[in-house]
């Protein structure tokens, strides 16, 4: 595919798969529209991006928690370009901590973010995503695939994403749309030092070592060219893969296996 004039909207812009998602496709000649509470890092970003690709961006602040700020990135993004080509559902939280200690307001939270976000925003992209034949993108995770201990709020949500994108790709079969799932492995981002602990605070710290994740910048790049194939679901890692199948053929094992994986985080919730 080629994106030159092609109109991007993207959640969560402001830092991590969203940040580097919005460069991936400016670098290859779309036109952006990037959503995030940071307004001003939005700014600072779009600023940056024009002028290093010569494109068009423009920064909306926006909680995807909130309906009405879905509808409004949608009514910026026409009126500023008249069109979408591809949604993409980025904007994400995660959590850290144990079910029976934690406070159901996380959960609720998790939800409204990471599952009704995505809903929001297709809702309103989708009419003028039909008639460009064009993508939305669903950022889920392998933990939408597999629950993860500590995850509960994080593992439901995307789940749920999974189960919606996956309905929608079906009643839009015949419609020319392309619908696709991203799930990163664990990705060297901020997401888990503002992961939200028991009581609904950031954590502040990560709990795991980043170093030997993936970049930001390499799932942005498999995430974009995974658009241009028209790809239906994207698995990223190979234990990624490994997961998957282990949960579906063995999921016993799989049991065992990812509890023992997560004893060995720092300050394991598990022991």
């Amino acid at each position: 595919m080629d994106f030159k004039n092609k109109v991007v909207i993207i959640t969560g812009a402001s830092s991590g798969i969203g940040k580097a998602c919005a460069e991936e496709f400016a670098k290859r000649g779309a036109n952006l529209v990037l959503a995030a509470r940071q307004y001003v890092a939005l700014c600072e970003l779009t600023a940056e991006l024009e002028k290093k690709y010569q494109i068009r961006a423009v920064a909306v602040q926006a909680d995807v928690s909130n309906e009405a700020d879905c509808e409004l990135i949608v009514k910026q993004a026409m009126v500023t370009f008249n069109q979408i080509d591809i949604l993409v559902n980025n904007a994400g939280l995660s959590m850290r901590a144990l079910f029976d200690e934690l406070d159901l307001s996380v959960l609720r939270n998790l939800m409204d973010v990471n599952f009704w976000g995505a809903v929001y925003c297709t809702k309103y992209a989708l009419p003028e995503i039909l008639k460009t034949k064009g993508s939305i993108i669903g950022v889920s995770s392998i933990a939408g695939y597999r629950g993860l201990p500590g995850r509960t709020g994080y593992s439901a949500s995307k789940f749920a994403m999974n189960g919606f994108m996956e309905a929608l790709r079906t009643e839009l079969l015949k419609t020319g749309v392309h619908v696709m799932v991203a799930c990163p492995g664990f990705t060297a981002s901020n997401i888990r030092v503002t992961a939200l602990a028991k009581d609904g605070h950031a954590h502040g710290e990560s709990s795991m070592e980043e170093g030997k994740m993936m970049t930001a910048e390499a799932v942005a790049e498999n995430i974009v060219n995974g658009v241009a194939a028209r790809k239906r679901t994207l698995i990223m890692t190979g234990q990624g893969k490994l997961t998957v199948w282990l949960n579906k053929l063995l999921p016993g094992l799989a049991d065992t296996l990812v509890f023992n994986h997560f004893t060995k985080e720092k300050n394991a919730l598990i022991k």
